[in-house]
């Protein structure tokens, strides 16, 4: 009976998408449409800062970042720290002058230290946490990590997994298989928990985490990287538009998903309109603004 329901549902927004939005076919890139239509407000639920090797130094958000999110009516982004730590100890942050809102997810990887992250939490300079699967092999209910989802219960901060493909030819893609993560939400109800990527290509194992478990949410980030407009349209709806849609209509709910890019691997913009065409228009706000700003409290200033 479920599969009936959700195959009509299927069928019917398929037949909705197509009255109420107009989508045309241009040159060789992604469909494009009303300009009109776009959102006004954006989170980027996933999202990186660009740090280049040869610098001593890194302050951030960079100039060029804040004009792209301002360019793509980006009001908010939910920035991974990275886990090599010579970058980290490049970073110097500075937040309070910009026009955007940052939620900043600390790195759990074998370097970091419990106190460290709590001392952060404590002064507000993180808001989530970050958990590298794959490119640290160890699996999400490893000994290491369980002091770490205590901490995120105390302070009620998300933790963030990577799971799927991985953009190191050496990581291990076994340790980010996302079926595990029913079992560390189980043991941890208290604690929210996203899924980065839609667990791409596990999209399936990725989607029933998701469904059965209240505290499990996904990000929608880089199923295709760079520019997206300029990638075949093919290519753009068999990797991207049809395993949202599948997603969406296997979760169904829609406070689960959230819009992410993963910069500076995507474009934002043309990222946008490829996740417009996969989500039913009376849900864009909650996609793209909603639920990161409800779940990593990006509304509270």
């Amino acid at each position: 009976m479920l599969f009936f329901i959700r195959f009509i549902s299927i069928v019917t927004f398929f037949t909705v998408l197509g009255c109420t939005t107009t989508w045309h076919q241009k040159g060789t890139g992604l469909i494009h449409f009303d300009e009109a239509l776009y959102p006004n407000r954006i989170i980027d639920a996933h999202s990186h800062f660009a740090i280049e090797d040869e610098v001593k130094e890194s302050q951030q958000p960079s100039t060029q970042m804040e004009q792209m999110y301002q360019n793509a009516n980006v009001v908010g982004a939910v920035v991974h720290l990275p886990q090599n730590p010579q970058k980290l100890k490049k970073l110097k942050i500075f937040r309070e002058k910009s026009k955007i809102k940052w939620a900043i997810c600390a790195p759990i990887v074998p370097t970091t230290l419990l106190a460290t992250v709590e001392e952060g939490l404590k002064r507000h300079d993180y808001q989530c946490m970050k958990v590298y699967l794959g490119y640290v092999p160890r699996y999400a209910l490893d000994p290491f990590y369980i002091a770490f989802y205590k901490l995120a219960e105390k302070y009620r901060v998300p933790v963030v997994f990577h799971t799927g493909d991985t953009y190191d030819k050496k990581a291990k893609v076994k340790y980010a298989e996302p079926l595990q993560i029913d079992e560390v939400a189980l043991r941890f109800p208290k604690v929210n928990f996203v899924l980065a990527h839609m667990g791409n290509p596990w999209f399936s194992s990725a989607a029933e985490v998701v469904y059965k478990n209240d505290n499990v949410f996904v990000d929608l980030s880089a199923l295709m990287l760079g520019d997206v407009s300029k990638a075949n349209p093919e290519a753009v709806e068999e990797l991207v538009t049809k395993p949202m849609r599948w997603f969406w209509f296997y979760v169904e709910n829609p406070k689960k998903m959230m819009f992410g890019t993963d910069w500076p691997l995507m474009e934002v913009k043309p990222y946008v309109q490829a996740v417009m065409k996969a989500v039913p228009k009376e849900h864009w706000d909650e996609v793209f603004y909603k639920n990161a700003a409800e779940l990593f409290g990006l509304d509270k200033n």
